[in-house]
């Protein structure tokens, strides 16, 4: 399966939230799309060479109108000479409204960590959302759950009952993906969520990610999100090493 259908991309807006490999998703699937809008919520690294061209405009619907370039980048403006700001989720509905065509959305930071679990204000998910892709790294397991690894460790804690310091396992990760206040907040009622386990570089990682897979499957079976599987992957090269189905 390719990461397209694997994260169910091809069309409508899908929002990567999480750590370890946000970014490098959306930039896989913009440019393994036809018709890609990309865009943010939140703040964004500059992206223009990962897309063909990148619109700051307050009026993205307009501007999408007018510019038949794909995959193309719609921010509102650039925050600093490294980042552009997001829109509003309305906004992104709006996008979403107006294009006929799948729209990538970066929805929440996590400041290149491996791990992290959302605060209050995140993760900006536009209403409409389609798809919500929780993504966690394989390389976070066996690293200590610190501000080195993991982007706010003490939500990880609070939510997985583990403490700051201690050994991630993959227990911890596959709690964080599958958690209403970790990977499934936020996601619309009819939605579905496909957690991304990242970083499956080799058999060691594959192991791993399945241990994570094995605890998402048991902590949502009885959910009230859709979770229709679990994708491992290497996102790097979009390379997707196994889908765990959830039944």
């Amino acid at each position: 399966m390719n990461v397209v259908d694997a994260l169910d991309a091809a069309t409508g807006t899908t929002c990567l939230v999480g750590a370890g490999g946000k970014k490098t998703t959306l930039y896989a699937l913009g440019n393994r799309l036809s018709t890609a809008v990309v865009t943010a919520t939140v703040r964004i690294p500059i992206f223009d060479r990962h897309v063909t061209a990148v619109r700051t405009t307050t009026d993205p619907v307009a501007a999408l109108d007018a510019d038949p370039s794909f995959p193309l980048g719609l921010v509102p403006d650039r925050e600093r000479a490294d980042r552009y700001l997001g829109y509003d989720p309305e906004t992104v509905d709006a996008i979403g409204a107006a294009h006929d065509g799948p729209v990538l959305v970066k929805a929440d930071g996590a400041r290149t960590r491996l791990l992290k679990a959302p605060n209050n204000r995140e993760p900006q998910v536009p209403a409409t959302a389609d798809t919500v892709v929780p993504v966690a790294s394989a390389h976070a397991v066996g690293e200590p759950l610190t501000e080195a690894v993991v982007h706010r460790p003490e939500r990880v804690a609070a939510i997985t009952g583990a403490a700051v310091g201690d050994e991630i396992t993959p227990e911890v990760v596959g709690r964080v993906l599958a958690h209403e206040r970790g990977g499934m907040k936020r996601v619309p009622a009819d939605a579905t969520a496909i957690p991304l386990v990242n970083m499956v570089d080799d058999e060691a990682d594959e192991a791993v990610a399945r241990r994570i897979a094995a605890v998402v499957r048991k902590e949502v079976l009885d959910g009230s999100v859709d979770v229709p599987r679990v994708v491992l992957a290497r996102m790097r090269d979009a390379t997707v090493v196994d889908v765990v189905d959830i039944a």
